[in-house]
């Protein structure tokens, strides 16, 4: 996976490594329809263990997320260690379904260095009772699927226009926001001296600065975004 790097910024451009599953389907330019399309599919399907495809995106997220250390199994309490609240992670995606592994995958991949800071809960002052990571990483993406209301019939914010504007240009803008929206939350987590109990009110906040930033008359990519500067 290639980074170019600009004094100034973290990260600037790098190319974009999806789960092998959504890879191999993508074609390598799609209409602006066919992008919000694929984007409203990948927010229907449910996590199914018993499909291959599924639980091999699992164990690649395992591998990215503890290189070289063996996984014993899909059900595991190993899987705790990374913040899924038991032995069968599954459980825990009955919210957001597939996407929000997906997410977690394209993170672990793509910005691999802030995916392992956020993990292993470096830096700053942390919380005797801090977040669960892996538990948080699904709600971001459920709280992100709220805020872009793409399955309304009409929109009903302005939010979701700008996003689908970018979504036309990259076809991974939702994964990208993502990525930027966990970094936000931490961020505003540290800032608050949050714990647990307070996690839905930091997760409010963070939604709300995302609404912001895209909002901003200079933001035309998730790029562009002044906190996309956080991620490296």
């Amino acid at each position: 996976m290639s980074v170019v790097r600009t004094q100034g910024s973290c990260v600037a451009i790098r190319s974009l490594s999806p789960s092998s599953s959504i890879n191999r389907a993508l074609t390598v330019l799609l209409l602006p329809e066919e992008r919000l399309k694929r984007l409203k599919h990948r927010m229907k399907v449910y996590f199914d263990g018993s499909r291959p495809d599924h639980q091999e995106a699992l164990r690649a997220l395992w591998s990215a997320t503890y290189p070289g250390q063996e996984l014993h199994g899909l059900i595991s309490d190993q899987w705790k260690e990374m913040g899924w609240q038991g032995r069968d992670p599954s459980t825990d995606f009955r919210g957001a379904g597939f996407i929000s592994l997906e997410n977690l995958l394209f993170f672990a991949k793509t910005f691999s260095t802030s995916f392992q800071r956020l993990l292993k809960k470096q830096g700053g002052k942390r919380a005797a009772w801090e977040y669960p990571f892996a538990v948080a990483g699904v709600n971001i993406t459920f709280m992100i699927m709220q805020m872009l209301d793409l399955d309304a019939s009409k929109p009903r914010t302005f939010i979701r226009s700008v996003f689908l504007q970018m979504l036309s240009e990259n076809e991974w803008a939702f994964d990208l926001l993502y990525c930027v929206a966990f970094m936000v939350m931490d961020k505003q987590w540290l800032e608050r001296n949050a714990t647990y109990m307070e996690f839905n009110d930091v997760l409010k906040s963070t939604r709300a600065q995302l609404e912001r930033e895209l909002l901003m008359d200079d933001v035309l990519r998730i790029e562009d975004m002044p906190s996309y500067s956080l991620l490296c």
